[in-house]
């Protein structure tokens, strides 16, 4: 290196000179090792590599990756709503850089901060003679050495750099997964704990005793295996929160011959089959790439759920993804996988790919900073809250129970739908809710009561529009103040409202009369201005095919993301139109649909996760624009995110079917946390933590009372209001905390260990 010396030196110690070397001439790529879908994704097809001082702070350099526009690409950049000229990254040993080969092309590799654990960039130099790759490298040693000593480099020697350069780390033992991961000798064996199994002739488990009842979802014979490599194995251990080791096995896929679509996930060692569970959505499966490890729940019979862990060595992972993804998709299409387009497949596998898993020091990082969160008044609060909570239920008594929360835009009140009575909420400048007011037997204006199976707020809060569920043609308008439906809207003679949504997502705190309406074939705007039915035939759009469409979300311009129970999405720029872009179904029915203000981002709600997707094309001709506005490559699909509970939690909760899950929303404010519930639990997520890829982080609070549904008061994103089937109170973000076993499940659930590795299968 020391022949550049005096090379640098003149451009090093020249403040004049913004950039120390730049290599004109390149290709920028976005590596990711183990992704399915996509391994290596050309983010520049023409880019130059530069290092560049950061102005007025001394001995800090920047890594800077230009886009180059050929002639005639500065128009469609101006076309763009959004660009990308540059990628910045400051220089740092964090980087790992490192100089490789790309088919015999030179290479910089460096890792990608904030992406996942194993993302790195890659910028391909061709034509790169070694002397300008070497000077390049040597610029960059260079310059992490003067950010870590905070001196110049002037004067060091070529050994001053070594503890930059980058060397593949040394490969580590074994280890058990996640954080307080038992391999206790003590454990009590495999065998012991699972049920006797028949399975082909010859492969039968001796029976264990006490022998537990017959399982209902046992396999028959014959079996085949579809794929079969050595695995450990482990079973969480709910009382002591560890997941127990039970030794190696064969982890497989097995199919039964006699029903082509259905599929077991087994283990088994040299006895026999040990477990066979079935592969279905009620799994709750995680993969990750970082542990090369799968974790599901099983339910038993009596409604008790054990978390398991199969771990494999890292060149079997891929594989065993691979073929547990298709067979979890043909159960629930019961259709075969080939039917698919290959860009299909790869949507369809990626949405299995990778879940964040923390370790020991970042868990309890976490645990400390939640903690310092809470209220000290907390324990007061409490009790004030259940005085309050038995003066709420006292109100509300009756035969039926809290059906829907409705939260207002303008009037700082809350509705909820109860029977064919609406319970109205006021918020308090405290961040409570006070019950003030019931709208009582709901009836059109024909005096006929109903009890609603929607409603939806319209024009400022002065109006309620309500769907009967023994009328699908029409709408019912109700003058809130006056507490009365006082117009029927006929929609359609022969099309059905089975959805509808505002005409934008701000719509309801405007004069906005128009709004949107579904059945389940068919898109249309509504508008009660007209005369006779009300849908607007110019704004009208039914499909051929049996969409089933099961609900429709706006943006605030008015696009529209709309979901249906085969679980596909469509994205819409507006009504009468084909959509834009169709992602294929991954299978499980969505029951709820949001989406950002600005539309990149929808959260679709299924019974046993949240599935998020990041609308922005990141390639091709339409780079930059949104999903809604133009159309993905069938190359370059977006991949799907699962916001879902982990395994050892939903074995403390029991099953997990959530409510349609909504973003915090209010104008002029960015989304930052997604609210949901399961049971008598809300669950958020902070959802800037997870555009970074920490999927698995959320808070949690229990109650003794069934959610029905919550959301976050319009343009606040501390405080949720919650309907339970016979309360309605509110609850500050704050005072979710980190699921723990003691404050997802009472103590006396859990018996003793010895009875919780001794559940069956």
């Amino acid at each position: 290196m020391n022949i550049f010396r005096s090379l640098i030196g003149k451009v090093w110690q020249d403040p004049n000179a913004a950039e120390v070397v730049k290599i004109s001439t390149g290709q920028l790529y976005l590596v990711r090792p183990g992704n399915i879908r996509t391994s290596r994704e050309c983010i520049y097809n023409e880019a130059m590599a530069t290092v560049r001082r950061v102005p007025n702070l001394e001995h800090h350099f920047q890594l800077v990756i230009t886009r180059v526009y050929e002639d005639g690409d500065q128009e469609l950049l101006e076309d763009e709503d959004e660009t990308d000229v540059e990628r910045v990254f400051l220089i740092s040993e964090e980087l790992e850089f490192r100089t490789g080969e790309s088919d015999g092309e030179p290479t910089f590799l460096w890792r990608d901060l904030d992406g996942d654990v194993d993302e790195f960039y890659e910028f391909v130099a061709p034509g790169t003679n070694d002397p300008t790759r070497a000077f390049f490298e040597t610029c960059m040693y260079r310059a992490m050495y003067e950010r870590k000593y905070k001196r110049s480099a002037e004067s060091t020697r070529d050994s001053d750099f070594e503890e930059f350069i980058w060397h593949p780390p040394a490969p580590k033992p074994k280890v058990n997964p996640r954080r307080k991961v038992s391999s206790k000798t003590d454990a009590t064996p495999l065998s012991s704990a699972m049920e006797s199994l028949s399975v082909a002739e010859g492969t039968a488990v001796k029976q264990q005793i006490p022998t537990p009842s017959p399982k209902k979802d046992t396999p028959a014979n014959p079996m085949e295996v579809l794929i079969s490599h050595e695995a450990e194995l482990y079973l969480w251990d709910g009382l002591n929160e560890d997941f127990i080791n039970q030794g190696i096995v064969m982890a497989g896929v097995m199919r039964q011959a006699s029903s082509p679509y259905q599929y077991w996930l087994t283990a088994s060692n040299k006895s026999g089959i040990l477990l066979a569970h079935k592969i279905s959505p009620d799994m709750n499966q995680r993969f990750s790439h970082k542990m090369h490890s799968l974790t599901w729940n099983h339910q038993g019979d009596d409604g008790s759920q054990n978390s398991w862990l199969f771990r494999f060595a890292e060149e079997h992972f891929g594989d065993f993804l691979q073929k547990f993804s298709e067979c979890l998709w043909e159960t629930l299409h019961q259709m075969p996988w080939s039917k698919l387009k290959v860009d299909e497949q790869n949507y369809a596998i990626s949405a299995n790919e990778d879940v964040e898993m923390l370790d020991v020091e970042d868990d309890e990082d976490e645990e400390e900073e939640v903690e310092s969160e809470l209220d000290p008044d907390e324990e007061a609060s409490d009790e004030e809250e259940q005085e309050e909570d038995r003066e709420r239920t006292a109100v509300m008594e009756g035969t039926d129970r809290n059906s829907q929360l409705t939260v207002g835009y303008k009037g700082d009140r809350s509705y909820v739908l109860r029977g064919n009575n609406i319970g109205v909420f006021n918020h308090s400048a405290e961040n409570d809710v006070k019950y003030y007011a019931t709208i009582s037997k709901i009836a059109t204006p024909k005096g006929k009561e109903f009890k609603p199976k929607h409603v939806m707020l319209h024009d400022q809060d002065t109006k309620m529009v309500l769907m009967n569920p023994s009328d699908p043609h029409a709408l019912f308008s109700m003058d809130i103040e006056r507490g009365k439906i006082v117009e029927e809207w006929k929609v359609h003679d022969d099309i059905t409202v089975d959805h509808i949504a505002p005409d934008n997502k701000f719509a309801p705190t405007t004069r906005e009369q128009t709004l949107v309406g579904a059945s389940h074939n068919a898109l249309f705007r509504i508008d009660p201005r007209v005369s006779g039915t009300k849908m607007v035939e110019s704004q009208f759009k039914q499909y051929v095919s049996k969409n089933k469409f099961s609900g429709v979300a706006t943006t605030a311009s008015g696009k529209l993301a709309v979901a249906s129970e085969k679980g596909d999405l469509r994205l819409f720029d507006s009504i009468g139109k084909n959509a834009k872009t169709a992602l294929p179904p991954l299978g499980d029915p969505i029951i709820g649909v949001d989406v950002t203000a600005d539309g990149r981002w929808i959260v679709a709600t299924t019974k046993t996760y949240l599935l998020l997707i990041d609308t922005l094309i990141g390639e091709g001709r339409y780079q930059g624009s949104l999903g809604f506005d133009r159309s993905f490559p069938a190359t370059a699909k977006p991949i799907p995110r699962r916001l879902q509970l982990r395994n050892e939690h939903v074995a403390y909760m029991g099953s997990i079917s959530f409510t349609p899950a909504k973003f915090n929303q209010g104008q002029g404010q960015e989304e930052n946390a997604i609210v949901t519930s399961s049971g008598p639990f809300v669950i958020a997520w902070d959802f800037k933590k997870v555009k970074k890829g920490h999927l698995g982080q959320y808070e949690i609070k229990k109650y003794e009372d069934l959610v029905v549904q919550d959301n976050f008061r319009f343009g606040d994103d501390k405080n949720i209001i919650v309907a339970l089937q016979n309360n309605v109170l509110a609850v500050n973000k704050k005072n979710l905390k980190k699921p723990t076993r003691h404050s997802l499940a009472p103590e006396a659930s859990f018996g003793s260990r010895s009875d919780i590795v001794n559940a069956p299968y």
